[in-house]
């Protein structure tokens, strides 16, 4: 039985406990804000050997977690404090719900007996929890612990992806049983665990055999891929299937590298053209939401096919498409491959089709590269994007993580920024979330340790986790932060003259910040590198030293304040 006896050497408590399990589970990081009641389950877990990375704001730790579950396909834990830590570690789990990425909040709360009675730091957080998490769990007694923690992390990676919450009370952590005991516990939870949880279904031959007959009959089909596509590893089966079949592509956003960005039969160049006039889209590991224009005319035919590829049933029966294929993307992708080899086709890049997107991408990207080979000083959004994407480029292989936050500066770096590796960009994703950088930042860097990190950022987006420069010094962690310094959100002041009126009308505009302000100084304050550029040579320079560094940097990039536009869309004016 349970008690708190901590004179007994041999006795395990919650803390130890926790991390025992989390340890036998194979979590071996985790990102958080230690204190009151849990810095001792993070010393402990660290002696375990699981690396806690520790962070200023628990929101950039939650957005670290989330990233994490998502480059490593493994649940990103986060451990928080009671009460208000926990509501701070909702942006990071309601930020991998909404993108389904796997990941598990862990918070301590307070004493059980005192709830309800005004304890310190008082919540009920498997209520707070509940909008935000597909499932929660709270170990009311040492004895539960095991169990708990290992149906978190199974929930985490179950179905759809998503977020998980575990409440560790501060009674509970401060409880003992003898080692002994916990082991048996451990033992007997794990050989409970439900293994039918990660199963994903398996999708009848009949249906892969419509799909097939679908792409096979169609006169202009695509393939369009997100997200969900990467978390499943399906780069590899999308290649064979793409190549053998001759189908252009469209990646969402974040599906960008999984195909090369200058594949041939790439059609993001051409994307009004290609889901505009598309008969049929096989759509893997990406939601008709807002990113695709909900599936609907305007922008997509009214006649068009949708063949809907996803791990969650209820996704399919929210969308009602032609056709859905319920099953992990990599399998189904895989079995689709392998159902039209038996029955080959191949559209040849002659087909009209074919022949149309390549010419219309040709198009699109002569007119964008003679925007970027201007170099316009003081600087446009166009001027500095390119010369990143070049230095991003001369890296090679393994490609940098690229990481992208902010409204001209993530819509231009879509555009301009080349993906040519599988999950190698961050960016706001399905949520439109700010603030993500620096916590994603530092989730590649331990995620991808063999790879660079470079993060191309607005000053507003910049603004949010700006302190967490300190956490890249702290473990010299080989992330490079460029900050598009335009003065403000979108940029300046945007007002019009009668707009500036009122009491307050000699505030700043809402939009804006200090003129110039010394970004780059932050990050020296903590022993870092920091570089302020205005000029084409000045920021190849500065690219140059920090990526061949490999350790952490600010660049701060000096913008013309009225080269953005409000709606984070570039106006080409330059």
């Amino acid at each position: 039985m349970p008690n708190s006896d901590h004179q007994n050497p041999s006795a395990v408590d919650g803390n130890t406990f926790v991390a025992m399990c989390l340890a036998r589970a194979g979590v071996d990081r985790m990102f958080g804000v230690v204190g009151i009641p849990v810095t001792s389950l993070a010393n402990r877990a660290v002696a375990l050997g699981t690396r806690f990375i520790a962070f200023h704001n628990e929101q950039s730790a939650g957005y670290a977690a989330s990233a994490y579950g998502y480059l490593t396909g493994r649940p990103g834990v986060m451990l928080t404090v009671s009460g208000p830590g926990c509501v701070h570690g909702l942006a990071g789990l309601s930020n991998a719900t909404v993108n389904t990425w796997p990941m598990v909040l862990i918070s301590g709360s307070c004493d059980q007996k005192d709830l309800g009675r005004g304890d310190f730091q008082e919540l009920d957080q498997i209520e707070a929890v509940k909008p935000f998490s597909k499932y929660s769990a709270k170990a009311t007694d040492i004895t539960k612990i095991p169990s708990c923690v290992f149906n978190v992390l199974d929930w985490a990676v179950s179905g759809r992806p998503g977020g998980c919450y575990l409440d560790l009370p501060t009674d509970v952590l401060h409880q003992t049983i003898s080692e002994s005991e916990a082991q048996k516990l451990i033992n007997d939870a794990e050989n409970c665990r439900i293994k039918e949880v990660n199963l994903k279904p398996i999708v009848k031959h009949s249906e892969i055999g419509k799909a097939a007959a679908l792409l096979r009959n169609a006169e202009r089909p695509l393939i369009v891929f997100g997200k969900g596509a990467a978390i499943s590893r399906a780069e590899n089966a999308l290649k064979k299937l793409v190549e053998s079949t001759g189908i252009p592509f469209l990646p969402t956003p974040m599906g960008k590298g999984l195909l090369p960005d200058n594949h041939e039969l790439a059609a993001t160049a051409a994307r009004s053209l290609a889901i505009g006039k598309c008969d049929v889209a096989l759509v893997v590991g990406a939601r008709l939401n807002w990113l695709l224009h909900f599936g609907e005319p305007p922008k997509w035919s009214k006649d068009v096919k949708f063949i809907l590829v996803d791990v969650a049933e209820e996704e399919i029966e929210l969308r009602k498409p032609c056709l859905g294929l319920v099953g992990d993307a990599t399998k189904v992708v895989e079995m689709l491959h392998k159902e039209i080899k038996d029955d080959p086709f191949c559209l040849a890049k002659s087909h009209p089709w074919v022949e149309a997107l390549a010419k219309k991408s040709k198009e699109n990207v002569s007119k964008m590269e003679a925007q970027l080979a201007k170099d316009v000083v003081p600087f446009n959004f166009m001027t500095p994007m390119r010369i990143i994407r070049d230095a991003i480029l001369q890296v090679g292989s393994p490609a940098p993580v690229v990481v992208s936050e902010g409204a001209n500066t993530m819509d231009v770096g879509r555009s301009v920024l080349v993906q040519m590796e599988p999950r190698t960009r961050l960016d706001a994703g399905t949520w439109g979330t700010m603030g993500v950088g620096l916590g994603y930042c530092i989730a590649a860097a331990v995620a991808c340790p063999e790879r660079l990190v470079v993060a191309v950022e607005g000053d507003s987006g910049f603004g949010f986790s700006a302190m967490e420069v300190e956490t890249l010094v702290r473990y010299q962690l080989p992330v490079v932060v460029i900050v598009f310094n335009n003065g403000g959100v979108y940029g300046g002041d945007r007002r019009n003259p009668e707009e500036i009126t009122g009491p307050y009308k000699e505030d700043p505009a809402p939009t804006s910040f200090v003129p110039g302000a010394s970004y780059h100084l932050l990050i020296e304050a903590f022993g870092g590198k920091g570089y302020l550029v205005g000029t084409p040579d000045e920021l190849r320079s500065a690219l140059s030293e920090s990526f061949s560094a490999r350790k952490p940097a600010v660049i701060n990039v000096t913008i013309d304040p009225y080269a953005g536009a409000e709606s984070g869309r570039l106006q080409h004016k330059n």
